[in-house]
């Protein structure tokens, strides 16, 4: 029979997934604000909002965690979540409330990534368990991910389907987080060494200095949630009004094609030596693009799905291959903050909708089939950049990678 125990790094991992589903249950309704009367402008702003509280919390967290500790940063997550789900279900009606809300789920989101990845990761470790190595940064991924595609499919649903639609699925998701906060309560605080210097030394996060992490790290950061934006975010808005009276539900599909993929992705990506992780992501990438410059010029429902499938490939395989690539090279002390480092720059991501809305409206010649194209032609400079570097990088040895894993343990 299989072994169906909660293990420590499951109670962790229970409530990221309840803050992933309360970061992006917002999306898919993306749509309806729309047809409420809020501009396109405002919609993008309010999908980008999030991300003021998430960086921060991301890059303050993940140091302080490094500091004093997983629990004392993660605990508060999902119930600062819950307050943001209950504020956006009863701040419907202004634009100034749910800007707030959507500032308090970035908050939380931000710790469940670096903190809550980096607990994960701890407690996959020994003595809480025993997987090979890697497995923790695909289980934090993974936990996130599912909850960010079932989040935004649910909450289309009952948007689109269900009564009360500016507030079932909030109300539900702070339902749904009640659990997850309770489980993580009893998760054990992972016996590493801490930060013991000054905790503005803390918050500089050293290892981003490193060769690997800007040539192998950041040119495949921005493109994690970038792909993911063009495909829930920018693709349902465009053909929306090509749809008839389901629009909600055909922007909560494409969240689920995206993200269900992305998932899918991450359990694959396992087989790809961690070396090429970051070329096999850019280069889904790069397609995932040039499909949606074709897209947005057709404006039909399979190309728009198809490029919504290989973009979510793209995310998860370079969300999957960030996090893997910073399991290697940082140090115990230094895991949460250079976490914290990468989603910060994964979120820029979100300020796509954003920046395209801005040029198509400054400028006519500026469509969406030439934006898309020149994200493309981006994302291939930034495959260029890692290739180049994994050319020179040779695959650990055995007693190496051995080695390697005692230390992290």
């Amino acid at each position: 029979m299989p072994d169906i125990r909660i293990r420590p790094w499951h109670r962790v991992a229970a409530a990221m997934f309840a803050v992933a589903w309360g970061g992006n249950e917002f999306t898919p309704l993306l749509v309806m604000y729309r047809q409420q009367g809020l501009s396109a402008a405002a919609v993008d702003l309010l999908l980008f909002a999030y991300v003021i509280g998430i960086i921060p919390a991301l890059l303050v967290g993940g140091p302080l965690s490094d500091r004093y500790g997983r629990r004392a940063l993660m605990l508060p997550a999902p119930f600062i979540g819950m307050a943001g789900s209950l504020v956006l279900a009863f701040g419907a009606g202004g634009f100034p409330l749910l800007f707030a809300g959507r500032v308090l789920s970035g908050v939380a989101l931000g710790l469940a990534m670096a903190v809550g990845s980096s607990w994960v990761k701890e407690l996959s470790d020994r003595p809480f368990d025993d997987t090979p190595d890697g497995t923790g940064a695909r289980r934090g991924a993974m936990s996130l991910t599912a909850g960010f595609s079932l989040g935004a499919a649910v909450a289309g649903a009952l948007a689109q389907w269900a009564p009360w639609p500016t507030h079932l699925a909030f109300l539900f998701d702070v339902a749904l987080t009640v659990p997850g906060a309770l489980l993580q309560l009893h998760a054990p605080e992972p016996g590493v060494e801490r930060s013991a210097g000054r905790l503005v030394d803390d918050l500089r996060v050293p290892g981003v200095r490193q060769k690997d992490f800007r040539e192998r790290v950041l040119p495949v950061a921005p493109w994690v949630f970038s792909a993911g934006a063009a495909a829930y975010a920018v693709l349902p808005t465009l053909i929306a009004p090509k749809l008839a009276g389901q629009r909600i539900a055909f922007s909560a599909l494409c969240c689920l094609v995206c993200l269900g993929c992305g998932l899918g992705a991450q359990a694959v990506a396992r087989r790809i030596p961690q070396e090429r992780a970051g070329v096999v992501a850019l280069t889904l990438v790069v397609v995932g693009m040039a499909l949606a410059a074709l897209a947005s010029g057709v404006l039909t429902v399979p190309v728009v799905l198809a490029a919504a499938l290989v973009l979510g490939a793209g995310y998860g395989t370079a969300l999957v291959a960030g996090l893997s690539e910073i399991g290697r090279i940082a140090a115990p002390t230094d895991l949460a903050g250079l976490t914290a480092v990468f989603y910060a720059v994964t979120y820029l991501g979100f300020g796509i909708p954003v920046v395209l809305t801005v040029l198509d409206e400054a400028s006519p010649a500026l469509t969406y089939p030439i934006m898309f194209g020149a994200l493309a032609v981006l994302a291939l400079c930034c495959l260029c950049v890692v290739w180049a570097a994994s050319r020179g990088r040779t695959p650990p040895t055995a007693d190496k990678a051995d080695l390697e894993s005692s230390i992290r343990h």
